[in-house]
């Protein structure tokens, strides 16, 4: 949604950088710059000219003088600026002292709310909620079926008293405010905590949307009035959001459709402009497309800056605990690691969602956006097919795949013998880098990242060396003999007793060699 606008403003910081300095010149060129984006971008024209406004007030201040990197004194001005105008903190939704907790969802026909409901819903499950959703939407064709369908698939009970229409030729009959103010009733019932009013939209504002919008707010009395908005539509963001605005009074708005093409300018200018925050984003098609709004982090994604915290919620919700503490023992044991290991990583990431979006949130990333784009996400299906068409004794000992056996692995698992051949060499140089860090060696080209045990392997390289043989033969039989005889003063010294192969050594005292607790019983 935001590549445009980013790419624009990270080309626009890079011109400051390595100068000591910044006259008033600077900062107007870069101010200029910043605004020719985000009015590119399609954020309201008031919006812009306020945060411009404002950014160049503070670099022309002593911040800035006094800064020792005044370049990147001025992204951390632009930065916090950009956390202001999408709605500075992150908004939660207030639950009601006594449930159920009323949510109603306004917007115009095509925002994308029935699908938000079944997202939401989802959403508020996984939190330990038990949410009830109700179909208000008697008009839309088929919105009824839609929500429901939603909700099956969401695992969430849909409340739908009423069919709705199923065409657009056909007359609406069903009263959405009674269906409504009914749901609210069944979820007290039935002991839901959390009740999400689906409502009817038009193609554009009128007068008989708002009535009715207003009719069921006056109705259920919600405790969160949710805005959707399409956040490819541009300007006319402003104007529809002011007009929802004076009809229903919402609370909080909600993005929909942000993993578009399109340049986002609704998602900096609503929250500015209504002075109501953006609660939640949908990023995507599926139920699980679905996150909390953090303004400081959306405003680091769009300045290339990355979404680290995001990524590791995600991690920390898709990662399977028990699996990564089998691994964790079986890299402590220093066992091999295997296929059936390397397969079952691979289905981890795999559970975290998008290769792509995850990527995406690593700071820097907009520099190989299109490596990105590029990546196939059914790689990692290729990867399991050929593993699968593995025999167990193959995954184990991959070294005895020979040339048959990889043919037989390419029929399996349809395709080209070269791509089983680039697995088992990914594999390869994975097995002996998990080894590596297992024997304490660290990660090949990266210092200082040292396995179990590492530091104490490491002591060795400063251990004395061997004194090299000298080339001529008299000298070198002189360094032969007296490494003979060190090496015969040693073993005479060494105590004697079975265990280091000498018999009849009788009172022998193995508490004399200091050796750890219980071992001694080795040596009788």
């Amino acid at each position: 949604m935001f590549n445009s606008l980013s790419d624009r403003l990270t080309a626009t910081f890079k011109n400051l950088r390595g100068k000591g300095r910044l006259t008033e010149a600077d900062v107007d060129a870069t101010v200029r710059e910043i605004r020719r984006a985000l009015l590119d971008a399609d954020v309201a024209v008031p919006v812009v000219r306020e945060f411009t406004g404002k950014i160049r007030e503070r670099a022309l201040g002593a911040e800035v003088n006094a800064a020792l990197n005044p370049g990147q004194q001025i992204v951390k001005i632009v930065n916090e600026e950009l956390v202001a105008i999408l709605g500075g903190e992150t908004r939660r939704i207030r639950l009601a002292k006594n449930p159920p907790t009323v949510i109603m969802l306004a917007g115009l026909q095509g925002a994308g709310k029935t699908t938000l409901a079944g997202k939401l819903s989802k959403w508020l499950k996984g939190q330990g909620h038990s949410p009830l959703l109700v179909a208000a939407d008697l008009q839309r064709p088929n919105a009824v079926k839609q929500l429901q369908v939603n909700g099956e698939r969401a695992g969430v009970p849909v409340f739908a008293p009423h069919p709705g229409v199923s065409s657009e030729f056909e007359a609406a009959t069903g009263d959405p405010v009674a269906v409504a103010r009914a749901g609210v009733a069944e979820a007290r019932a039935k002991l839901h905590d959390v009740v999400i009013v689906d409502t009817a939209g038009r193609l554009g504002v009128d007068a008989e949307l708002m009535r009715q919008a207003a009719d069921i707010r006056a109705a259920i009395v919600p405790d969160e009035v949710l805005f959707v908005i399409d956040a490819m539509i541009g300007q006319d963001a402003v104007t529809t959001a002011h007009a929802f605005d004076a009809g229903v009074n919402f609370t909080g708005v909600v993005l929909t459709k942000l993993d578009g093409d399109a340049r986002g300018g609704a998602a900096l200018s609503v929250a500015s402009v209504t002075g109501k925050p953006v609660m939640f984003a949908s990023t995507g098609e599926g139920l699980d497309d679905f996150e909390l709004f953090h303004p400081d982090r959306m405003a680091g994604r769009i300045l290339d800056m990355g979404d680290v915290l995001t990524l590791i919620e995600q991690a920390e919700k898709n990662w399977d605990k028990d699996e990564a503490a089998r691994m964790a023992q079986k890299f402590a044991d220093q066992e091999d690691f295997t296929l059936d290991d390397f397969l079952s990583q691979m289905q981890q990431i795999r559970n975290m969602g998008s290769m792509k979006k995850m990527l995406m949130m690593m700071p820097g990333a907009a520099s190989m956006r299109q490596q990105l784009e590029n990546f196939d996400e059914r790689e990692i299906d290729r990867v399991e097919a050929i593993v699968r068409s593995m025999t167990p004794h193959e995954r184990v000992a991959p070294k005895i795949i020979n040339g048959s056996r990889r043919a037989r692995i390419a029929r399996g698992s349809g395709v080209q013998v070269s791509e089983v051949n680039g697995l088992l060499e990914r594999f390869g140089q994975a097995q002996k880098m998990m080894k590596k860090m297992a024997q304490g060696g660290g990660i090949p080209g990266m210092p200082g990242m040292t396995g179990p045990g590492g530091g104490a392997r490491k002591a060795g390289k400063n251990a004395p060396k061997k004194k090299a043989r000298s080339g001529n033969p008299a000298k070198a039989a002189q360094q032969l003999r007296e490494a003979e005889e060190k090496r015969a003063n040693t073993s005479r010294s060494l105590p004697t007793g079975s265990a280091f192969g000498q018999q009849g050594a009788e009172g022998f005292d193995p508490s004399s060699l200091n050796l750890p607790k219980g071992f001694d019983k080795f040596l009788k």
